[in-house]
């Protein structure tokens, strides 16, 4: 149950109880700043007096007298402009643990999403080589979206968009053919520029000659061109897929960008647009800072983004005729509105920050507003060892290898630790700091909570017999025994994970799960440590079996709620650590 969700309904009709028919959709619920304010707050006097025809500190105090008569609420309080503030009954707490116990991992899952379908497109690095660290996080992020989205009901598609179909793929090829001449014998010198360094080329270059022999020596490039290009491009497809399991993903779509092209899907596209009279031929404007001298002005066709929020206009055909890749993203994105999906999710690379406005404004124009897009930018990634920048891989040629950082410290470190920062907010990867085990590593610090958890279940096991330590038997037990301030308060904070779901999933912020864990983490290990100082307050004290199962039952919720987390983000829940 989100609890705050559950006191939005119940003041909602309270407020209609007044005899008021206002929009109480623009109402907040949720905890307060302070907890010492309470364990609810609402600005509904603030949003909604003006339309009561009242002043705020009014229709709280009409609107209070109501809600301090409801279950489970011990005081209800005016702060403030007109906030009001909600003190609930320790039985309610009680009731959010036994509920927890009920759900196990699944505790958090939610209708709110209604079975909407939603496209979260991720990755979609060029299939040009090996995947590098800053595609790592974008991978990571998209992932974790698109498992939050799940958890709050919606219908979830994961898709890769391969960009087979630009001149970087026939770069490719000619990099493949180079290398393939080479593994047949032949001196190729110094590589071209324009061409690909990387090392796992090599390889690449060899199974090409394994495969096809001397097929393609002296022949012109008219005749191998597209071949080895379709060979290139499904041998760097493998590589990224073996890079992207490593790290636990598995996508349920790839979409080819040549496929679209030769479907003539660019041309359907841009025809939906030329009918509501939003492409013409026009002259730009020099970019910003440009002087006049640099500046060639010709004719163009542009699409007409500024009438939906876009700075300038954007060209969708080259000067030779050919069309822009933006007009290739406007066919891709037009393909998946046609695929049923409404809400568009893309993460990107930091570096595409400059192409937001412009697709935003084409899905809004192809769909008359019906679909949205939202585009997640992910900044980089700065690789360090003890503080001191980590070289750039010798097999990839110019950057560092997400396979050579999996390999480096697992799939679970670089998924949590992905999420620690915004995506918007650059990250500091330390290989020394992200496998240290201590609380300043975050990583560590939450599964450490949920492995301790587990030890505690443990030992409980040597005292206990199996059934009294059934998470069902856990939640028909003495609850009521938790009486200490700090039990109760981590009792509300594991209740919160309900609402966390559905917020992070409400703003696309699949961070918020990272943070939140952390902050469970800290509270438990925390209670531990008073166990530790004070043998009373521990979480199994032998002489005192009705107060330890009901310890028991806060720390297996504990294990349930971390569980369920870090399923979100994609780490498996430690069960030891050593």
């Amino acid at each position: 149950m989100n609890l705050f969700a559950y006191f939005h309904d119940k003041i909602a009709a309270e407020i209609a109880a007044l005899g008021f028919d206002l929009d109480t959709s623009r109402m907040s619920v949720e905890p307060p700043r302070d907890p010492s304010h309470g364990d609810v707050s609402a600005n509904a006097a603030m949003v909604l007096a003006k339309g009561a025809g009242m002043k705020p500190r009014d229709f709280a105090e009409k609107l209070r007298l109501r809600l301090a008569k409801l279950d489970h609420v011990t005081a209800a309080e005016v702060a403030g402009p007109g906030f009001i503030n909600l003190r609930l009954d320790a039985d309610f707490w009680y009731a959010r643990l036994a509920e927890i116990l009920r759900a196990g991992p699944s505790y958090g899952d939610s209708t709110a999403g209604e079975g909407r379908t939603v496209n979260v497109e991720y990755v979609s690095a060029n299939p040009t080589g090996p995947m590098h660290v800053g595609h790592g996080r974008g991978a990571v992020v998209g992932d974790a979206l698109a498992a939050l989205l799940h958890k709050s009901g919606h219908a979830v598609t994961r898709e890769y968009y391969v960009n087979d179909a630009g001149a970087q793929v026939d770069a490719l090829a000619r990099s493949v053919h180079l290398r393939y001449r080479q593994a047949l014998g032949e001196t190729v010198g110094e590589i071209p520029d324009g061409l690909y360094l990387g090392e796992y080329l090599v390889e690449t270059g060899a199974t090409l000659a394994r495969r096809d022999a001397k097929k393609w020596l002296g022949r012109p490039e008219s005749e191998w061109l597209a071949p080895v290009r379709d060979f290139a491009v499904e041998e760097m497809l493998t590589l990224i897929r073996g890079d992207l399991e490593r790290l636990g993903i598995v996508f349920d779509v790839f979409s080819s960008e040549r496929r679209l092209v030769k479907a003539g899907a660019i041309e359907q596209a841009i025809s939906e647009l030329e009918k509501q009279g939003l492409i013409y031929v026009g002259t730009l404007e020099p970019p910003k800072g440009m002087l006049p001298e640099d500046w060639e002005a010709r004719p163009q066709t542009l699409f007409r983004s500024t009438a939906f929020g876009d700075d300038v206009d954007r060209p969708i055909k080259k000067a030779d005729g050919s069309w822009t890749y933006f007009a290739a993203d406007i066919a891709y994105h037009w393909d998946k509105v046609k695929r049923g999906f409404a809400d568009l999710i893309d993460v990107w690379g930091a570096d595409h920050g400059g192409y937001v406005k412009r697709m935003q404004a084409a899905v809004k124009a192809l769909t008359q507003g019906k679909a949205a897009l939202d585009v997640k930018l992910c900044q980089l990634v700065n690789l360090s060892e003890a503080g001191q920048p980590v070289r750039m891989s010798k097999r990839a040629g110019t950057f560092v290898t997400l396979r050579e950082v999996i390999e480096r410290v697992g799939k679970d470190v670089v998924r949590f630790v992905m999420l620690t920062r915004r995506n918007d907010q650059t990250l500091d990867f330390d290989f020394a700091k992200v496998v240290e085990q201590s609380k300043d590593n975050p990583v560590f610090y939450v599964q450490y909570a949920h492995a301790r958890a587990r030890s505690v279940m443990r030992l409980a096991a040597q005292h206990f017999g199996a059934g009294e330590l059934t998470p069902a038997a856990l939640s028909r037990g003495p609850l009521a025994l938790l009486a200490d301030a700090d039990e109760l308060a981590l009792v509300r904070q594991l209740a919160q994970w309900p609402r966390t779901v559905e917020g992070a999933s409400q703003m696309h912020e699949p961070h918020r799960i990272a943070f939140y864990l952390q902050e469970i983490a800290a509270s438990f290990h925390a209670l531990w440590n008073k166990g530790n100082a004070d043998p009373g307050l521990r979480f199994v004290v032998e002489s005192r079996r009705d107060l330890t199962r009901a310890r028991l039952a806060l720390v297996q919720a504990v294990a349930f709620v971390v569980a369920s987390g870090l399923k979100v983000i994609g780490v498996t829940p430690a069960e030891e650590l050593r």
